[in-house]
């Protein structure tokens, strides 16, 4: 299966990127998957068809994100989520008459899988320890890439790793946001989890030895 844009933006944007990362996902074969971070639910959606064509309706996926920009953030590096290419502006604006970077717009992207679906507003520095990881064998963690959001999202998801799950890592060696690698090295080293760098340094894959 290779990763498709959907007219929308994405981290994974450079070609390799996104079929690199569901080959990941192909090999461990998830059914309860977490992602932190959907921004405009190009990969969410990318990770339900690939779920749906191993496990059928047999998944489920969560999504965390802000799905805002607001002052409570500041110290976080939120991709711009305006349009270069004046066809999607108009699209947006005016066709679709939605922000791509609103939940609305992100439970269209994915109503195929309405079902599978949970979609979850907030900060993942106040959210994700409510939310309750017993059955989460896979986070893609891409959310807040500050060294303390980074160092608590990874805390927070420890009972993943723990259970014999996966979290991958977006942006590891990211030259402007060091704070995701020094927070993932420390997080390895503390809990002594294996940690393989892979994809040209980009994710960190942390699993149990």
């Amino acid at each position: 299966m290779k990763y498709k844009k959907y007219f929308r933006k994405t981290s994974l944007k450079q070609k390799g990127d996104g079929d690199f990362f569901l080959n990941e996902i192909r090999i461990k074969k998830p059914k309860f998957f977490l992602e932190v971070g959907v921004f405009h639910g190009v990969t969410a959606r990318n990770v339900c068809e690939l779920l749906y064509q191993i496990h059928k309706d047999e998944f489920r996926y969560i999504g965390l994100d802000l799905f805002e920009k607001n002052d409570e953030n500041k110290s976080e590096i939120i991709p711009n989520t305006s349009f270069s290419n004046p066809f999607k502006q108009i699209y947006f604006k005016y066709i679709k008459r939605q922000d791509p970077y609103s939940i609305e717009a992100v439970r269209d992207l994915l109503k195929k899988f309405s079902k599978n679906v949970d979609l979850i507003i907030g900060n993942s520095n106040k959210v994700l320890k409510k939310i309750d990881m017993s059955k989460i064998d896979y986070v893609f963690l891409d959310g807040g890439h500050d060294y303390e959001t980074v160092k608590n999202d990874l805390n927070n998801c420890i009972e993943v790793v723990n259970k014999n799950g996966t979290i991958l890592c977006d942006d590891y060696n990211l030259s402007y946001a060091p704070g995701v690698k020094k927070a993932i090295d420390e997080f390895v080293a503390n809990n002594g989890f294996k940690c393989d760098i892979l994809y040209n340094s980009r994710f960190a894959k942390i699993e149990k030895y």
